[in-house]
């Protein structure tokens, strides 16, 4: 059998997930307001058929795939990149006097102005349901953030690691990877996260706090044509 995370989308869609799945057994993708990723049970025509079926007018899918992506031409690529799989539990590392406080519903739009400020990657109004968000206020202004996202098998992603840029360098996205880390293994769950091999600060980072490359894999971001 393939590891779950080698192809962590549809792993979850079709585990700890699978409710929130949209689509069948060809193809399968999250809600759009929870996040734009998706992915298929193989590439044939058949299953790019079907992820076609679930998206309408602008809408993008993001694939996270073992092997590049070769589309047919019902789809435009919007990018094609690679990633990298990073897994491990980063170390804690608290900071004293700065409160983590758990975010929630109240707190998406200053979720979503943060996440737009410093582009950590895909966020929507509902992506917040997909697991515990933590943040650090600073004079009751949102300024650091990091939570979860995809859930396949027993491995939970990390994501939304963004600090506001006046706010860098004081370890607030450390502080939070740890803290959210250690709700994940309280649950007996394994962290990961994904981040784009060009990020060679953001990789120096997580290698930093105890984490380690697990594997490549290739990001693709595909649309309909017309």
């Amino acid at each position: 059998m393939a590891h779950p995370l080698d192809q962590p989308v549809w792993s979850a869609l079709t585990t700890r997930q699978q409710a929130l799945a949209e689509g069948g057994a060809l193809a399968r993708r999250y809600p759009p307001a929870v996040g734009p990723f998706a992915d298929m049970v193989d590439m044939s025509p058949g299953s790019f058929a079907a992820l076609g079926e679930l998206m309408s007018g602008t809408e993008i899918a993001v694939l996270f795939t073992p092997d590049a992506v070769t589309a047919p031409d019902a789809f435009e690529v919007r990018l094609a990149d690679t990633g990298e799989q990073m897994i491990g539990t980063p170390a804690e590392s608290p900071l004293p006097g700065v409160e983590i406080v758990t975010l929630g519903e109240a707190d998406v739009p200053e979720m979503i102005t943060l996440v737009e400020l410093t582009k950590p990657g895909p966020f929507g109004t509902r992506t917040h349901e997909l697991g515990t968000f933590l943040g650090i206020r600073v004079d009751g202004q949102l300024v650091a953030m990091t939570g979860e996202r995809m859930k396949p098998g027993n491995y939970t992603e990390m994501t939304a690691v963004c600090v506001h840029p006046s706010y860098r360098g004081r370890g607030y996205a450390q502080a939070l990877l740890g803290a959210v880390a250690r709700g994940i293994v309280a649950r007996g769950e394994i962290p990961f996260l994904h981040v784009f091999s060009h990020n060679e600060s953001a990789i120096a980072l997580y290698r930093r706090q105890g984490m380690e490359i697990r594997r490549r894999l290739h990001v693709t971001v595909l649309r309909k044509r017309g």
